[in-house]
């Protein structure tokens, strides 16, 4: 059989082929170790020399001819399989899911649980940018220069002068107060990074911070607003104190502890036997921060708090390792 011939005889069967299965067949017939276009190639050797290299180029250049041909007619009944497929194997997306398709993360439940109690007290959510200026996360909140925290092993500092990965949720509050007059409350759900990475550690995690800014702010209301708030998380009317500390956006400032809901005060590994956990931050909002936002001091006053949400999760959930909601576990995820 002639080139010519073997090139019309491949054009024929190619277009015969109705299935994936026919068109393999053919390929074997002309590809194929034994296959007819391989067959030309092996009669090289019994051209005379002076016609080998243009007997040689025409039966490459069928080989390509029965190779393109062939790619063609495969992406063509491909194509047609898969229509018939579709058309007989139909989803309806509209339809509800059967079951539970996977699960929410803890950290997710419990920051769903904190807001959704705050909104219910009649705060707002608000959010801010992870990259901070340096301005909000420290100067505006009355943090000095040679404070402690902006150092390099707490704070993650970016290429650019002058921003730096948020330590806290705070700057939220200063970008609250600079854009809203008072009265304002809001709280403020996000994700801060330090340098700390241990059991109770993580270098990112969640905080929730709450502002309240009016005529008539004081601590007995932050202190009704907290106690209110962690009884409805933990669904019990557990203990509460405020414990006197320090820090320089608020002035007093609090600690704020709650009877070991591990142990019920009686004494344990987790609260160190002491019957207290702590679980947050709080105090009346400093003078400074209130002035450096344009506020007058003379007819607003407000408090504030902050709560890291892994560790309420922890309590909330009896988990003892922070590093466990970052694992990934599947064990782990399954239980909630």
């Amino acid at each position: 059989m002639n080139l010519e011939d073997i090139r019309e005889e491949a054009l024929k069967d190619v277009n015969s082929a109705n299935s994936l299965q026919e068109l393999q067949n053919v390929r074997s017939k002309y590809l194929g170790k034994k296959g007819l276009v391989s067959s030309a190639l092996k009669r090289i050797k019994d051209i005379p020399p002076e016609e080998r290299k243009e007997f040689g180029r025409k039966v490459n250049e069928l080989k390509e001819f029965v190779e393109d041909i062939i790619q063609k007619k495969e992406e063509e009944l491909k194509r047609r399989e898969l229509e018939e497929k579709l058309s007989k194997e139909w989803m309806d997306l509209t339809v509800p899911v059967r079951g539970t398709a996977g699960s929410l993360h803890p950290i997710t439940i419990t920051l769903k649980r904190i807001v959704n109690i705050f909104r219910g007290m009649g705060f707002s959510v608000e959010e801010g940018p992870e990259v901070e200026l340096e301005e909000y996360n420290f100067d505006k909140l009355n943090i000095p220069p040679d404070h402690p925290a902006r150092d390099m092993q707490d704070t993650f500092y970016v290429n650019k002068p002058g921003y730096l990965l948020r330590t806290h949720t705070s700057p939220v509050q200063i970008r609250t107060m600079l854009k809203q007059k008072p009265p304002i409350q809001m709280i403020a759900p996000g994700k801060v990074y330090r340098r700390d990475d241990d059991p109770t550690h993580s270098p990112m995690f969640h905080q929730v911070e709450g502002l309240v800014v009016n005529e008539q702010a004081n601590f007995k209301h932050m202190k009704y607003v907290i106690q209110e708030f962690l009884r409805e998380f933990f669904q019990t009317d557990l203990p509460v104190r405020f414990r006197t500390s320090y820090f320089p956006f608020t002035e007093p400032s609090a600690e704020v502890d709650i009877g070991c809901v591990i142990c019920h005060q009686e004494g344990c590994r987790v609260c160190k036997d002491t019957g207290w956990l702590e679980v947050m931050g709080c105090g009346m909002v400093h003078p400074n921060v209130l002035e450096a936002c344009g506020i007058d001091t003379d007819l607003y006053q407000g408090f504030a708090f902050g709560m890291g949400v892994e560790r309420l999760a922890m309590l909330l959930f009896g988990i003892d390792n922070i590093k466990l909601f970052y694992e990934n576990d599947v064990r782990f995820l399954r239980q909630f």
